[in-house]
């Protein structure tokens, strides 16, 4: 199944004190301190639809880094927002949210959870935090299984959800050595916490009005970070630009038909070696800027 989006991701107005939204509303930034950045979507999420952001801009000096999920919460519903996601938003009920580090990410699932009863755990199970790092939660690097050639497939596949992976790689700012920074990315060698790393949170539904959370790194399933979750109310995407993270932007995923922009770029890709190639082809300066960049 390949969800239908005909939205535009945009951030809600709604979001924590220290954020500042771009005039697009898709940029969201930390102005200063380390918290108050938890962020919404503007709109409740689809069943198998993506909220795909990338890593705009770090900061240097601070401990943890970006945290995403989901909540059930209307951020309207909100006295007021949150401080942090962990553990403020969560101790709220109804809202499930994972810490992304540099190392351990992939959820290794248990062959028998405890105390799950049958169709579920009712108001979801949480399987993982993600925020053991290096040292911690497990042996060093045991939790990201990466690939060991790039990726081929033009979907990407969580049970019966496929997803375009065109959007889902992050790729580096054009530079001498985008060629080989492109390639990290594609194979996932650099940190997830990466500036240009891209990011997405979606739920897949399970039967029951249950789903499951998945988080997406650079077009790899981290796995089910949270299980039963209910699904017949909205969810929300929840994006805190956490301390070491500083800025991030919703990247749009495209469903169905790709554009006729998208299908050059496909066409065009193709027949450079790397994308900093394109410079030297004729074409208007606005589809090489689209090509290199995105």
């Amino acid at each position: 199944m390949e969800p239908f989006s005909d939205q535009f991701m945009e951030f809600h107005p709604i979001h924590g004190i220290n954020v500042r939204l771009d005039h697009s509303g898709t940029q969201a930034t930390r102005i200063e301190s380390f918290a108050n950045g938890v962020c919404f979507s503007k709109h409740p999420l689809k069943p198998g639809e993506i909220f795909l952001i990338e890593i705009e801009d770090k900061e240097l000096g601070w401990c943890g880094h970006l945290r995403v999920g989901l909540t059930a919460r209307d951020p309207k519903s909100l006295e007021v927002v949150p401080e942090y996601s962990i553990p403020d938003l969560t101790e709220l009920g109804d809202s499930w949210v994972f810490a992304i580090t540099r190392n351990h990410n992939k959820i290794i699932e248990e062959a028998e959870v405890p105390g799950a009863g049958e169709g579920g755990l009712a108001g979801g199970h949480r399987l993982g935090w993600g925020e053991a790092e290096n040292g911690a939660g497990g042996q060093e690097g045991g939790n990201n299984t990466r690939p060991k050639a790039f990726f081929t497939d033009t979907h990407l596949y969580i049970d019966s959800i496929r997803i375009p992976r065109d959007k889902l790689v992050g790729r580096s700012r054009p530079g001498r050595y985008s060629h080989i920074l492109d390639d990290l990315y594609k194979t996932n060698t650099l940190p997830p916490t990466a500036r240009r790393s891209r990011i997405g949170v979606l739920y897949v539904p399970k039967g029951q009005n249950l789903a499951d959370m998945h988080i997406v790194i650079n077009g790899e399933d981290m796995g089910a970070s949270a299980k039963g979750i209910p699904a017949s109310q909205p969810l929300y995407a929840v994006v805190d630009v956490f301390a070491a993270t500083k800025c991030v932007r919703i990247v749009q995923v495209e469903y169905g038909f790709s554009s006729l922009q998208t299908l050059c770029r496909k066409a065009i890709q193709k027949y450079i070696v790397h994308r900093m190639a394109i410079d030297w082809l004729e074409l208007p300066e606005a589809l090489k800027h689209y090509c290199k960049y995105e």
